[in-house]
């Protein structure tokens, strides 16, 4: 759910993952046509290391 978010509104799920500042940048950025596909892109590689950061997260708890 949260990969179609960030394809389709790229700033909300930012917001989603705890990064509100970076959300608002990448809202700044979505204002123009051009801007999406980074956006979109942004928030995919985004949302792709807070999945690894709470995977290794759970791994490391004792």
């Amino acid at each position: 759910m949260r990969l179609i978010l960030a394809l389709l509104l790229p700033w909300l799920q930012f917001f989603t993952i705890g990064r509100p500042f970076a959300g608002l940048v990448c809202l700044v950025l979505q204002f123009t046509l051009i801007g999406w596909i980074p956006a979109a892109i942004w928030s995919v590689y985004a949302l792709s290391q807070y999945k690894t950061d709470r995977k290794i997260a759970t791994l490391t708890r004792p």
